[in-house]
């Protein structure tokens, strides 16, 4: 088969554009199988006779499947925020022996092994581990995702300013 604008089977001869294939593969109409292109892409298809395709149902998740999302995300967030705190280690370290510490390069003193200690566990640990681990930390994995949105944001990661609520004063004991 060819495939190109249109396709051609070089074994039975048909030939034809998308609708003509989606008809002939799915035993539809030109129209019926139009709509189906349309509702697959979600792409609004208005017959002029005020009919809509029907609305895709959102897919059911599998316990599996929302663990895997949830432990997903676990990761890339924790990962954004272990950059952003080597980061600050090495951008916000004193200049002189005596000189004032950044709370940003606080931060990342104190949370870097812990937060690499996290992703090690979400890697290499058994998956009864990583499920706890998801189920235990998936609050403040969502504090800190919040809080590495402020820092793309601008907002220079609240520092020396923390309300309790972006995740920056919280200890390793008990942060994710």
């Amino acid at each position: 088969m060819k495939i190109d604008r249109r396709y051609y089977c070089f074994g039975c001869g048909e030939k034809g554009d998308a609708i003509d294939f989606v008809a002939k593969f799915y035993g539809l109409g030109k129209k019926d199988a139009a709509v189906q292109i349309a509702a697959a892409f979600g792409i609004s298809f208005d017959d002029n006779k005020g009919r809509k395709p029907p609305l895709r149902r959102k897919r059911k998740l599998s316990p599996e499947q929302r663990f895997e999302r949830a432990e997903n995300k676990c990761f890339r967030v924790l990962s954004d925020y272990l950059c952003f705190l080597r980061q600050w280690k090495e951008q916000y370290a004193p200049q002189e022996p005596d000189g004032e510490w950044n709370p940003l390069f606080c931060e990342a003193l104190e949370k870097k092994d812990y937060i690499e200690y996290l992703l090690d566990v979400l890697l290499y640990a058994l998956l009864s581990e990583r499920v706890q681990l998801v189920a235990d930390y998936g609050e403040e994995v969502l504090k800190i995702e919040r809080r590495l949105e402020q820092c793309a944001a601008g907002a220079e990661g609240g520092a020396g300013k923390d309300n309790g609520e972006n995740g920056a004063g919280v200890t390793a004991g008990n942060m994710v």
